[in-house]
């Protein structure tokens, strides 16, 4: 990347809070040409006035959110919208910046080998700007997942690995723009599919299962490194046997192996006690993730999510004619808001 050049606009951002190495502190931030910079080079060495002062009035300024599990908003669906694939993530790219998310992965839904192969190429990885939040890949959850926490996901198209990664390669198509999957470890020949998809530079997930604490150890061990939607879509937590929640104090994982899970805090999906449950268990492995839906943005009604028709009513998200969730319509920002509140861990 190239040097960016004294010559550049210099701003200086001023009366401001910063988060700096866990601590929110109050002090002037400089940028110039689009990149932070250290002052003191500024003061000592350039001796130079800032080209443009914005007095922030105590606001606080941080890093852009990153939403590794998103299916959708603003009346996009990632895992349906076959015609104008590249139209749709532009939106919601564009329209995530409102709620500071300035990275995200579109997630995809269980779908037919059909809609893989069609999709995946067309979601390319992609740096972020005014355009719209950046593409780090996209993240599959399904369809190798267990039918008996299939949440919303389509039973029907729900998958075995019958031939392993080659089973995993035939679904997909490609693996090129994938970041994430998520699939189930109890799965026949899970393990031999995540050590692989390793080698291939993508990330493991496990969700979406009824596997015990020892399959996921063993998943662990092989390379998965994620959990999907801690508490939602797996077994409940069992005090002979925890299940996958277990991970999160297990003492039989690789050395030094940190076990990261996304948890959906929109005040729907997780109790705010399991929130701070999951945070003083495991404070260095916690993802907030939206799993938000097409939903997100747009007013209650019917809408279509993967294969499924999902009702929105009362703020939140059910397969159609059910009771049962099927995906959040918080934005990340509410979900930041919420955790805070949750756990006061926050903007202190």
């Amino acid at each position: 990347m190239p040097e960016i050049s004294i010559k550049s606009k210099l701003t200086q951002f001023f009366n401001c809070r910063i988060l700096r190495h866990g601590r929110i502190s109050v002090e002037d931030l400089w940028v110039r040409g689009g990149k932070i910079i250290d002052p003191e080079k500024i003061f000592y060495d350039e001796r130079v006035k800032p080209d443009e002062k914005i007095n922030c009035k105590g606001a606080l300024i941080s890093p852009g959110f990153i939403d590794i599990q998103i299916n959708g908003g603003f009346g996009i669906d990632f895992s349906c919208n076959t015609e104008n694939v590249e139209r749709g993530v532009d939106t919601v790219a564009k329209e995530l910046l409102s709620s500071g998310v300035t990275a995200f992965c579109p997630t995809l839904v269980t779908s037919p080998k059909e809609f893989y192969h069609q999709i995946l190429p067309r979601i390319k990885k992609r740096n972020g700007g005014r355009q719209g939040a950046a593409i780090l890949g996209v993240h599959v959850e399904g369809p190798f997942i267990s039918p008996l926490k299939k949440g919303a996901h389509p039973e029907n198209c729900i998958q075995k690995f019958e031939n392993g990664f080659q089973t995993l390669l035939e679904t997909y198509g490609s693996l090129e723009n994938i970041c994430y999957i998520t699939l189930a470890p109890e799965i026949d020949n899970a393990m031999e599919v995540i050590r692989e998809s390793r080698k291939q530079g993508i990330k493991i997930s496990v969700g979406h299962s009824v596997g015990d604490l020892s399959q996921g150890e063993e998943a662990v061990k092989n390379g998965a490194t994620f959990i999907t939607h801690l508490f939602n879509a797996m077994l409940p937590f069992h005090h002979r046997d925890p299940g996958l929640v277990g991970l999160l104090a297990s003492d039989n994982l690789p050395p030094k192996q940190t076990i990261y899970y996304g948890i959906i805090a929109d005040g729907v999906h997780t109790h705010p006690a399991a929130l701070r449950i999951a945070h003083r268990t495991h404070p260095k492995g916690l993802v907030l993730v939206t799993d938000a839906i097409s939903a997100l943005g747009l007013q209650e009604g019917v809408h279509q999510l993967g294969q499924l028709a999902i009702e929105i009513r009362q703020g939140r998200a059910y397969i159609a004619g059910s009771e049962t969730l099927c995906g959040s319509i918080a934005d990340m920002a509410g979900c930041v808001r919420f955790f805070q509140k949750a756990s006061g861990k926050f903007l202190k």
